[in-house]
């Protein structure tokens, strides 16, 4: 190897281990009229702002910025623990930390540092305070991990935690490049991240129709070192699909390249999805900050009752280590039954009738589009006169939210039952009953009382074959036997006078 040669990779290598100091938050000391001081203390003052109230453009080059009119957040903890041996009053040892900063992992912290060979010192543990710093003081030369172990004291849907960094006492001073700032100030990114879920429902009807989760995560304002999205299904849930996607569609995320999918198929009794964004799709999220991660996921509902959803986003590594998830939901698709008993003229069980339901009144009196229920549309009532239709959507909530007006006016679809067969001896319902399925209608019990009418409303229709005929029969031939004969006899009187 030539001499040109060696000296350029040196050169190259030089420039390297410089970037990476930068994106580290380290800087490579410049050639100093003062040189670092082995024997002095320094400082890490840590100052903890919501990351969308940060102006863009600041510098954060370890001195201190005029935090005026941004949103401190008190009460978290931060963990700081000096890397054993790195001397930074030496240049070997500024060499060892940027083969340490190419190495480091985030996500691995710990087991990052400890795997090239290093240990850490003590915890130094202090929260921040109501103007949001946590002051780490009296801190020997050296390079330090920063981690926020936590941040139980803040509402999760506000607060996530940042991921962990090194930062090294002393920086080079960005504005007077011959001296040294022995104490640094940090402004760790602080992902300030909204969830939500909601359910679309309204179109549902009966169990089996498909009722749908969606779950919409904001991506947080950092380079995302991991995101996981768990939604353990309510056993009364059958899970169909999932789908993940970006606000606005683009760029597209592809199942197996940017995220994996548990369970992969369609699957009974409430099983846990989970969504683990794989390092494409990791590295999508860090390019669109600004977008929200939507997952969809389809179910249908196989038992009645008022159910429950809500899913755990995990949006960066720290929070799956902690663990200390964003909570989305919980949600509810409710589920009941209404129950009619059939009672004849003297309020006694009438058994016999058999009934369909409707969604809507005019499928009702058309007698189309009957609601299926486990399998069947036609519901005859037993031998004590009842017939329960079990396994409707509630009329007065879909959607997640109750359906009702502001004047307290329903703002519902009610369901409609028509009787399709009477009892023998009774008439059919004259019209279709509107009935409301919900908490009051769904424990068990009657909901409803009906009462069948007796054929002809009771009264008695003349026969054309019984006895009251024979008489009308014999009377009728009767008298025509008696017209007859006098119509012979005056016909003989004439003939005989002439």
């Amino acid at each position: 190897m030539t001499t040109e040669t060696t000296r350029g990779l040196r050169a190259t290598g030089a420039a390297l281990a410089a970037a990476a100091l930068v994106v580290l938050g380290l800087s490579t000391p410049a050639v100093a009229a003062v040189l670092i001081d082995p024997d002095a203390e320094g400082s890490i003052t840590i100052h903890k702002f919501q990351t969308p109230n940060i102006p863009t453009g600041l510098p954060n080059d370890g001195t201190e910025i005029d935090g005026s009119g941004l949103t401190p957040i008190a009460g978290i903890e931060f963990t700081v623990n000096q890397v054993d041996v790195i001397d930074l009053s030496t240049n070997s040892g500024w060499e060892d930390a940027v083969d340490l900063s190419a190495l480091f992992d985030p996500a691995d912290a710990v087991g990052s540092i400890t795997g090239a060979g290093y240990t850490l010192g003590a915890d130094l543990v202090e929260v921040t305070q109501a103007d949001g710093t946590a002051v780490f003081d009296e801190l020997p030369v050296g390079l330090y991990l920063v981690r926020e172990t936590d941040f139980s004291g803040q509402d999760p849907a506000v607060v996530t935690p940042a991921a962990p960094f090194l930062i090294s006492v002393p920086l080079t001073d960005p504005d007077d490049l011959d001296n040294w700032i022995y104490d640094v100030h940090a402004y760790p990114k602080n992902p300030v991240a909204d969830v939500d879920k909601t359910v679309l429902d309204a179109g549902a009807v009966a169990l089996g129709d498909a009722v749908v989760w969606t779950i919409t995560a904001d991506i947080p304002n950092e380079d995302a070192t991991a995101f996981r999205i768990n939604d353990d299904l309510d056993a009364r849930l059958d899970y169909v699909s999932t789908a993940v996607s970006l606000t606005g569609g683009t760029p597209a995320l592809v199942l197996g390249t940017d995220y994996s999918l548990t369970p992969a198929a369609a699957q009974a009794g409430g099983p846990e999805v989970v969504v683990t964004f794989l390092p494409d799709g990791l590295l999508k999220l860090t390019a669109n900050p600004d977008k929200q991660v939507i997952v969809e996921i389809t179910t249908t509902a196989n038992a009645i009752g008022e159910i429950a959803n809500q899913a755990l986003i995990y949006p960066n590594q720290a929070a799956i280590d902690d663990p200390a998830p964003l909570t989305a939901g919980g949600v509810e698709s409710k589920w009941g039954a209404f129950t009619i008993e059939k009672l004849d003229e003297e309020g006694d069980p009438l058994p016999g009738a058999v009934f369909s339901i409707f969604a809507s009144e005019a499928d009702a009196l058309a007698e189309t589009n009957p609601i299926e229920l486990g399998g069947q549309t036609t519901f005859p009532a037993d031998a004590s006169g009842l017939v329960t239709f079990s396994g409707l959507r509630y009329t007065d909530f879909a959607d997640g939210e109750d359906t009702v007006l502001a004047d307290g006016a329903p703002a519902y679809r009610t369901y409609w039952v028509v009787e399709v067969q009477a009892p023998a001896g009774y008439e059919l319902l004259a019209q279709p009953l509107e009935i409301v399925v919900d908490e009051v209608s769904t424990p068990v019990g009657v909901d409803l009382q009906v009462e069948n009418v007796p054929s002809n409303a009771g009264f008695s229709l003349p026969f054309t074959g019984g006895s009251g005929a024979m008489w009308v029969y014999a009377l009728s031939i009767g008298g025509f036997a008696i017209a007859l004969t006098l119509f012979l006899v005056l016909g003989r009187r004439r003939r005989n006078r002439a």
